[in-house]
């Protein structure tokens, strides 16, 4: 997935944000992606990897979901980091990326529905998403109430995460969201982690959030999980978001 201000070519958009959410587009764009440049949606490696690194550890099991053609595992490899499985549910995605690295036999490449993960319980150490979540809720007109499907789409999602980690593993995720709107989502004593949140960039500034399996989260970030289960309208809200939005929606739809 390029940052914004990058010069990489525009891919070819949905003609609808709620393409985003839909495996036929993927494929559509990645066809042709083993000769193609990756492309970063919410920076490359090196504008968090002062975050991400310390919460690491050479001999992690690591998954990235919805790799897409972004540089990131390979990058992770690179950085010390060697037990990478990346899924996608893109086929034409996942078949490009097994050819572009073809020559690090260790990476693997698997397609796979983030919401129904095909790996044993407790089978990673850190499960890593970028951009994933923002473009399951594409699509999403409100950002202040988040649909019903939207809202099981992120909870199919998130239980996954938390069955295939192990006990004391880390689940980052780095976004678009503010934490106003996605932390009601992380905030849920079902999943049984920790939340942490930190921000990364220069100018526009991306979030990462940190959930730990095993500790617990704190009072408050307890309440404001319990606002998912019934949201109300802030007064403040910017109102509906157009489906004419052009590629940048992921930096203005905060879900």
């Amino acid at each position: 997935m390029a940052s914004p201000g990058t010069s990489a070519p525009q891919p070819e958009l949905p003609e609808q944000n709620c393409g985003y959410r839909e495996v036929q587009y993927w494929d559509r764009r990645y066809q042709g992606a083993a000769d193609s440049a990756p492309y970063e949606w919410f920076g490359n490696f090196s504008s968090f990897r002062a975050l991400l690194e310390p919460e690491l550890r050479p001999e992690d099991r690591i998954l990235v979901l919805g790799c897409g053609n972004s540089a990131l595992s390979y990058e992770l490899f690179l950085g010390g980091f060697p037990d990478v499985t990346s899924v996608d549910y893109s086929s034409v995605v996942v078949a490009a990326m097994r050819a572009r690295y073809a020559h690090v036999p260790k990476l693997r490449w698997e397609t796979m529905d983030v919401r129904a993960l095909g790996f044993p319980s407790g089978s990673f150490d850190v499960v890593l998403e970028k951009g994933t979540l923002d473009a399951l809720l594409a699509g999403e007109q409100d950002p202040w109430t988040v649909s019903a499907e939207g809202v099981h789409t992120v909870e199919q999602v998130l239980s996954e995460v938390s069955r295939v980690l192990a006990p004391g593993g880390r689940f980052i995720s780095l976004t678009s969201a503010a934490p106003h709107f996605r932390t009601r989502h992380y905030a849920q004593a079902c999943y049984g982690w920790s939340l942490r949140h930190a921000t990364y960039g220069s100018g526009f500034h991306f979030h990462l959030y940190l959930m730990h399996k095993g500790k617990e989260l704190t009072g408050t970030q307890l309440a404001l999980g319990a606002q998912l289960l019934s949201p109300s309208r802030s007064p403040t809200s910017p109102g509906f978001l157009q489906d004419s939005d052009h590629e940048d929606f992921l930096s203005a739809i905060q879900l």
